[in-house]
């Protein structure tokens, strides 16, 4: 046969092939509502082990583990058209429309840290935050009640996540509820007088470092890490040594500073991602981000069938995170944002798979871009 043959022969099967996953389908949703009317939970386990051992054992040597994919990949398709079925009309976590109260909020650092910029961006130019010394602080005092609203950066454009902020997130109760960006313009600051030739040592915020790791490398400076680009500038500010400090220009203006050199970070622009947090989950009108935490099973393809689930709902991942859980293992948590509101029957039914399949799920909040 030639290829025009050859082609014309898997023409008619895929047309065979599409008839009978269709018909597999509909059987699927019968078998939805009638483990609906009897109590039944969709996701079963063993019967799914058992299929894939069935089909292994039926198919041919040669192609027995692309048949167990081909399987798998239908009963994870068949699993989510369940869920969509029985949580079309199922609205899966309780919220309340958010409201901002600029006299109610807290972030890490001083004045002049770039988590008050984030804020005023948030809340308001009117707003004045409760600062406080690091992130766990923020994340314990909403979590506690003392404040409404926290604001923590999550990742820089530059350096990457933030993993101190994501390691915390899996210790305290909280919801996102907006996100915003902040241009970062680090420059190196230094008390009035000082010259670049007289410094040795440099202190910021371990991002901050990163940020400007190309000029602090060129000009044989020692990087010394510090909790805040803000309270670094204060400490240099009120130092006896000459230090310097990577900030903001208007940190350093705000703490007497003189700035040696402006725009030093590796790349320009350098933006950070700060999000807000709340205790109760508070949903603006136009939330279209989505944030998930999980932890997946160390099995074969795990990570693979979830990742196909935001491609059969239609869903757009736009962040995919992992950090390893300190437990002595070398399990880890993954951290997802995508596209999508929960209002939506496709999230919905992904929001209440994974919450009942999986060991550890932890829905983080859905929010919009402020």
């Amino acid at each position: 046969m030639n290829l025009d043959e050859l082609r014309l022969h898997i023409n008619a099967l895929d047309q065979e092939i599409l008839k009978a996953f269709s018909e597999r389908m509909e059987y699927c949703r019968q078998v939805a509502l009638y483990k609906q009317e009897n109590g039944l939970p969709i996701f079963q386990g063993d019967r799914e082990k058992e299929i894939i051992k069935r089909i292994r054992s039926q198919a041919p040597e040669s192609l027995q583990d692309y048949s167990a994919v081909l399987f798998q990949n239908l009963i994870d398709m068949s699993k989510y058209l369940q869920y969509r079925e029985l949580h079309k009309d199922v609205q899966p976590y309780e919220f309340k429309s958010l409201q901002l109260d600029a006299t109610n909020v807290a972030c890490q650092g001083i004045a002049g840290a770039n988590a008050e910029t984030a804020v005023k961006q948030i809340f308001g130019q009117d707003c004045h935050p409760q600062f406080l010394a690091g992130f766990a602080d923020v994340f314990a005092a909403v979590q506690n009640g003392d404040v409404q609203f926290g604001v923590i950066p999550v990742e820089n454009s530059t350096a990457g996540s933030v993993v101190q902020a994501y390691d915390l997130m899996d210790q305290y109760n909280f919801y996102i509820n907006k996100t915003t960006t902040v241009e970062i313009t680090n420059c190196l600051a230094v008390k009035p007088g000082t010259k670049l030739e007289d410094i040795q040592e440099v202190f910021s915020h371990p991002q901050a470092l990163s940020q400007c790791s190309e000029f602090i490398r060129n000009h044989h400076l020692h990087p010394n890490e510090y909790n805040n680009t803000a309270t670094a500038a204060r400490m240099v500010a009120n130092s006896a040594e000459s230090f310097a400090a990577i900030c903001s220009e208007n940190c350093a203006e705000l703490h007497g500073l003189e700035i040696l050199r402006k725009a030093i970070s590796d790349y320009v622009p350098n933006n950070t991602r700060f999000i807000c947090i709340s205790k109760e989950l508070l949903l603006p009108k136009n939330a279209d981000r989505i944030s998930i935490m999980l932890k997946l099973p160390h099995e074969e393809g795990s990570l693979y069938r979830l990742l196909s689930k935001f491609l059969i709902g239609g869903m757009n991942l736009l962040k995919l995170e992992s950090r390893p859980i300190r437990n002595g293992s070398f399990e880890v948590m993954f951290y997802l944002d995508f596209s999508g509101n929960i209002h939506e029957p496709a999230v919905c039914a992904l929001l209440s798979e994974l919450s009942e399949t999986l060991e550890y799920f932890k829905f983080l909040g859905n929010y919009s871009e402020i």
